[in-house]
């Protein structure tokens, strides 16, 4: 079993930047070889892909809708991923809920591991 504990929620100010957290903190060697990601969710609507990020770092995938606003990375020494958002708008306001699945394809699909989501609140 995965834990998964994101952090770094809030309010903010639209047009400000946001860095979100998700650390893996219990080591395993499954931990250190997922794919993680970022989901997130608005009341009444499912949960959506945002970005991924390989266990290598190596590679990154990004919705359409979020490119070029959303950088996802990885520090593997702290077994951690970040989603940096820049330009905060107020239709990033959501709860965001990281996942981890061993490849990519299956964790936009059925990620096997959630973290428990970080709101994040839009001041505009």
């Amino acid at each position: 079993q995965v834990q998964l504990v994101e952090s770094g929620g809030g309010l903010v100010q639209a047009g400000d930047s946001l860095t979100l957290s998700c650390a893996a903190p219990q080591r395993t060697s499954e931990s250190e070889r997922l794919t993680m990601g970022w989901f997130r969710q608005v009341p009444g609507a499912e949960r959506v892909f945002v970005a991924a990020i390989t266990y290598t770092g190596t590679s990154s995938y990004y919705s359409d809708s979020v490119q070029g606003r959303i950088t996802i990375s990885r520090n593997n020494a702290k077994n951690t991923i970040y989603l940096q958002i820049d330009n905060v708008k107020a239709e990033g306001a959501a709860v965001y809920y990281c996942a981890a699945e061993a490849y990519y394809s299956k964790l936009v699909s059925t990620p096997g591991y959630w973290g428990q989501g970080t709101q994040v609140t839009v001041c505009t």
